[in-house]
């Protein structure tokens, strides 16, 4: 017996507050990538930034985005289609990127 899928809980049932939820994770995921990018983009620029502490906080924000841009994404998209299954190589590839 192998696993073909994996079956995801919602949060609710109700679809208006999966909307909700939709429209909240979006928020937080592009505040998130405007937060992130601008940090990548300053450091760099700034030869005054040129200090140990931004070197952390760039590799820091590289990682913040690589975690947030690889499971925030399918939970938007689960919400907004109301889908609940999730492939076993999407798992398997998520997990992969996330590690």
């Amino acid at each position: 017996n192998s696993i073909a899928e994996f079956l995801l809980l919602q949060f609710t049932d109700r679809r208006e507050l999966q909307l909700l939820h939709f429209c909240l994770f979006l928020g937080i995921y592009l505040a998130a990538l405007l937060g992130n990018s601008l940090i990548i983009t300053t450091v760099p620029c700034n030869h005054h930034l040129h200090t140990p502490m931004y070197f952390f906080l760039l590799n820091l924000s590289f990682l913040d985005l690589g975690s947030i841009s690889t499971t925030v994404p399918k939970s938007m998209a689960n919400s907004l289609w109301n889908t609940m299954v999730m492939s076993y190589s999407g798992c398997a590839a998520q997990v992969f990127v996330f590690v």
